[in-house]
């Protein structure tokens, strides 16, 4: 079904990093992630294309392109993959500000053991660039990087926690594997990436078997969940991948690729396929049922937030509960959808479809343009 309808409304290292920022995209390394490569892919999934919907072509906002990394504050390793070390990583989010990679000219991964976590009264600005050449892994045991400005473990720097300016974390040109937080108890989700408070932008950056609790109402994002940003300010994804072929998906209770409460998304020229919510019951009222099971790509559910998708496709994503591609849920119905040169096909599983592939309340606002559902 076509749908067009309008409703609602070293100086060396310093030019290596110019070449890579200009070139974006991409980012390969060694790894263990597994699978069928899709059409045009390598053998090696982290040698595979750049990242995001290869046919996207809306226009990017200043505000959601690149950080620029001209001068770090923060350099990983001396030109060997050797000194490329989890704990270098680690201690330099730590530290904060722009940090950057210098393992040599061939792709490598990083793999840690604990997540690198983001201090609070650091630097208010953390810039992670792996020039298109690094990927982190959390080995299948770990998640791999956390920012929350209301763990006092991190430092709780205001009274506002959950409504501060900063830090402003950005991750860019890089792969995200293996990440895994089932472990997690007191801060569950986001296999990869788990962010509250300040900001959050990613940028052309993949992400690939990650994976997060596999039950449980609310809880999920398989790959990133976000909580409380500055302002009620959208979290900006450009050029992303999440999944993208058979084998390289991610995996959670809800929000196989992404999942937030109360957060709005501005997400541009991006790829989610192959995701999966894994829980099954959705929201239950009677006990015994696990819950969860919904947002095949992206689970969004909150109150007056705004998902905007622009020339980015979701397909192949596939649920046990609602949404097989999006569950957009505005409980006070003040939210709003916007879709605008975007493809949602192929998504399998679940029920409560108000429009192909995506669970929302029918009296909830949104704007499709140009865009393809079936």
């Amino acid at each position: 079904m076509q749908l067009s309808t309008h409703s609602g409304v070293s100086d060396g290292l310093v030019i290596l990093i110019l070449i890579l920022t200009l070139a974006g995209c991409g980012g390969g390394g060694s790894g263990t992630a597994t699978g069928t490569p899709g059409p045009g892919q390598s053998t090696d999934p982290l040698a595979g294309p750049v990242a995001g919907n290869p046919d996207g072509a809306c226009s990017i906002p200043v505000e959601a392109l690149a950080e620029e990394v001209w001068d770090p504050d923060e350099v990983v390793g001396n030109g060997t993959p050797e000194s490329c070390t989890a704990a270098a990583f680690i201690d330099a989010v730590a530290r904060g500000g722009k940090i950057v990679f210098d393992c040599g000219p061939d792709p490598v991964t990083i793999q840690l053991n604990r997540p690198a976590k983001v201090v609070n009264n650091a630097r208010p600005d953390i810039v992670i660039d792996g020039g298109g050449l690094v990927t982190l892994s959390g080995g299948g045991t770990s998640r791999i990087l956390y920012m929350n400005t209301c763990d006092r473990d991190q430092v709780w720097t205001t009274s506002h926690c959950q409504n501060q300016d900063h830090p402003r974390l950005t991750v860019q040109n890089l792969t995200f594997i293996d990440g895994n937080s089932r472990n997690e108890r007191e801060y569950d989700g986001g296999g990869a990436i788990w962010v509250r408070g300040g900001r959050f932008k990613m940028v052309n950056c993949r992400f690939f078997n990650n994976t997060c609790a596999l039950e449980g109402p609310d809880v999920g994002g398989a790959a990133v969940r976000v909580f409380s940003q500055y302002e009620g300010r959208p979290v900006y994804v450009t050029h992303c991948t999440f999944g993208g072929a058979d084998g390289f998906g991610n995996y959670g209770a809800n929000g196989g690729g992404i999942s937030s409460i109360g957060v709005s998304w501005t997400i541009i020229n991006s790829l989610f396929s192959h995701n999966w919510a894994t829980g099954w019951g959705a929201n239950p009222k009677q006990s015994g049922t696990p819950g969860g099971g919904s947002g095949g790509a992206i689970y969004n559910d909150g109150n007056t937030m705004t998902l905007s998708l622009c020339g980015t496709l979701l397909e192949h994503n596939e649920v046990n509960a609602h949404g097989a591609a999006i569950f957009f849920v505005t409980n006070d119905r003040s939210g709003f959808l916007s879709l605008d040169r975007t493809v949602i096909r192929d998504n399998s599983g679940g029920s409560w479809h108000i429009l192909p592939g995506i669970s929302m309340h029918t009296d909830t606002g949104r704007k499709i343009v140009d865009s393809h559902l079936e």
